[in-house]
């Protein structure tokens, strides 16, 4: 399983310069994370991926569904 950064650095780099502001904040809480049980501030990584999909619904492409689907399985792994 990928590290939360690095997953970080491929939306950055896939999404581009049109990344949502909406979106930004969340990308750059998850490049100071590890995994899914790491803290940002106040904020549980949990609560940072969730908030990142919630916001990137227009992030589309192949490449985007993937990396969503990827995020939405390390959050569904974090529930056992």
């Amino acid at each position: 399983m990928r590290k939360l950064w690095e997953i970080s650095q491929e939306i950055q780099l896939v999404w581009g310069s049109n990344i949502s502001k909406f979106a930004r904040p969340y990308i750059d809480a998850m490049s100071e994370l590890d995994s899914i049980t790491d803290q940002y501030n106040e904020q549980d990584a949990r609560s940072v991926v969730s908030d990142f999909l919630t916001n990137a619904g227009g992030w589309r492409g192949d490449r985007a569904r993937e990396i969503k689907s990827e995020l939405k399985q390390i959050l569904k792994g974090s529930d056992l």
